[in-house]
């Protein structure tokens, strides 16, 4: 596999200098097209017939070859945002896809882990292209798989699709083409639902096609007569036909109008797709054997979608409408598309918003080859190892990595140490990789190997005013709702960091311990960090049960430094008292 700044770097060269070269062809059409253009009025002004004819086909032929460039072009402006989006991404800079910011919540692991919103691991992860993808990898992060054939799975559709990049990226870029400027296809599940008026009946059908050849017959016999009075009742009566359709057409178009650039993004990135090798996924293989056909019928319903809206054009109205009856043919083919393909239409656009959210987590994997896959295991026992962890969303130069077993020898472990030390980054870092395993994507660490269970956290706390809640009292909330999660019988990882503020320090100490207490009675495995010293007596009063880790801080001279190195034991330096002198508070 290659490395992915290389990778990046080779690509955004190519994509730059293929762009010189087609601006370039485009332009010399240009300069063609134009001469070609002035060469047809000067023909056509002298009666030069056959010239005329010659640079009139030279003209539709040049216009083809531009129109074709023009899309190459586009597409190579899409892959060189793509590539240059990635390598602005390895150096930590912001993705420019969505942030997801809308998907976020204060009532669960989402804002306590940073899931969604700037810099977030949805940031970090999202290339979705469409509402479908980006609602698959919101809903992956939000309910993780628990099942451990499920989350293998995953895994293999990561790691194949990883092995592609230039598929993966084509794959992005072909979406990022037509975006979902215009809306999305939700509408079309009520068109889908409707029933037909028009397709299948024989006896319209026979007259739609009669009424249409009598017109046809109509224009001759005038062109040859300057009879028009059969013309005038062909066009009153594919009026009074078309009219009695009016109000069910109408009803139509308004629930699939304006869905062919859509349409085409969901069909062009199933046709990528479907040139994936999945070789070593049954995922992969099993989307690929429901998708097959599928991104050419979409493709069909888009050609149709195209048509249906140029009714709006005036002079199509008014002349396909009067002669060929165009709204019903079209209505025809629509609802023989809708009766062909309506029980696979949901599965296929559902399919391209699984695609995507795979496709989103095998650039992670793809731009972090230290990264591994972890072992998910099935036992009676809650466990997770960890060795060489460390946090995802923090820079590797930066990044400081910890070995972290739990489950095994303990059932909680307390977590102490200093402000600043390291504590709540620790938590958040066990938190997002066991997401991000149970999503199937690789995890920040050289070794993971964890039993499938909930998330529930209360890292992060803030009072409302519109809801009348105070700090203390948010904060009560979300450990009720941990406690009714657990009450579920849900295996679980719960994640606290510093509960009961907001009361005496007699009271959070008793509070506290009589909480973890609680939390020992539910199949969960806890991280308990706290600056109370005095719950670390717990380790010998529950032994097997309760271990006590930290992170320290040391006071050099008149600096502090800290190595966020988790320990065994409790933390024994304190920095505040050391900070205020230093900042002359006290």
């Amino acid at each position: 596999m290659s490395a992915p700044r290389p990778f990046y770097e080779e690509k955004i060269a190519s994509c730059t200098a293929r762009l010189r070269v087609i601006r370039k062809r485009m332009a010399l059409l240009a300069t063609l097209r134009l001469i070609c253009f002035i060469g047809l009025c000067i023909a056509a002004y002298n009666l030069f017939i056959w010239l005329a004819l010659f640079l009139l086909a030279g003209f539709i032929i040049l216009v083809n070859f531009y129109f074709r460039l023009k899309d190459q072009k586009l597409l190579l402006e899409k892959l060189l945002f793509v590539n240059t989006n990635e390598l602005t991404v390895l150096a930590h800079g912001p993705n420019d896809f969505p942030d997801g910011k809308d998907h976020l919540d204060s009532y669960s692991y989402l804002d306590d882990l940073d899931i969604f919103g700037p810099r977030s691991l949805f940031h970090l992860l999202n290339r979705t292209t469409t509402s479908h993808g980006k609602a698959r990898l919101s809903t992956l992060l939000r309910t993780p798989l628990l099942n451990i054939e499920d989350i293998q799975r995953h895994q293999q559709a990561i790691q194949a699709l990883s092995r592609q990049p230039d598929k993966c990226q084509l794959l992005t870029a072909k979406g990022l083409l037509a975006g979902e400027k215009e809306g999305n296809l939700h509408s079309l599940t009520g068109w889908l639902s409707s029933p037909s008026r028009v397709h299948g009946r024989k006896v319209l059908t026979i007259l739609r096609w009669l009424l249409m050849t009598y017109n046809l017959f109509s224009i001759g016999v005038y062109l040859a007569t300057d009879v028009y009075t059969p013309l005038l009742i062909g066009v009153f009566a594919s009026w009074a036909f078309i009219g009695s359709f009016l109000r069910y057409i109408s009803a139509q178009h308004l629930l699939i109008s304006k869905k062919q650039a859509i349409l085409d993004q969901y069909a062009a990135v199933l046709a990528v797709f479907n040139t994936i090798d999945t070789r070593g996924s049954v995922a992969l293989q099993e989307e690929q054997a429901r998708t097959s056909n599928a991104h050419r019928a979409i493709r069909r319903l888009s050609q149709l979608a195209s048509f249906f809206d140029q009714r709006l054009n005036v002079l199509v109205n008014i002349f396909l409408n009067s002669f060929l009856l165009y709204d019903l043919h079209v209505m025809a083919g629509l609802e023989k598309w809708k009766e062909t393909y309506k029980a696979n239409f949901h599965e296929w656009i559902d399919a391209v918003g699984n695609i995507e959210s795979l496709n989103s987590l095998a650039s992670l994997a793809f731009n972090n080859p230290e990264f591994i896959y972890p072992a998910p295991v099935q036992d009676r026992r809650l466990r997770i190892s960890a060795t060489q962890l460390a946090h995802p969303l923090i820079p590797s130069a930066e990044r400081v990595a910890n070995d972290c077993t739990i489950g095994k020898d303990q059932q909680l472990i307390l977590v102490t140490g200093s402000n600043m030390s390291g504590k709540t980054t620790f938590l958040r870092t066990m938190g997002v990789n066991l997401l991000l395993a149970q999503c199937g994507a690789p995890v920040c660490a050289r070794d993971f190997s964890f039993t499938p269970m909930q998330l529930l956290t209360s890292l992060r706390v803030s009072d409302s005013l519109q809801e009348h809640t105070s700090y203390f009292m948010a904060e009560l909330k979300k450990l009720q709702r941990i406690i009714h999660h657990l009450r579920e019988g849900i295996p679980s990882l719960v994640l606290i960091d510093e509960i009961l503020r907001g009361t005496n320090s007699e009271d959070k100490t008793y509070g506290s311990e009589q909480f973890i207490r609680k939390l020992l009675q539910y199949p969960c495995l806890s991280f308990f960090a706290t600056h109370d010293l005095s719950l670390g007596s717990l380790e010998k009063e529950l032994p097997g049960l309760v271990s006590n880790y930290c992170f320290e801080s040391n006071i050099s001279g008149d600096e502090l430094h800290f190595d966020y190195l988790l320990r065994q034991g409790i933390a024994r330096n304190r920095n505040a008292s050391f900070l205020m002198k230093k900042m002359d508070i006290i």
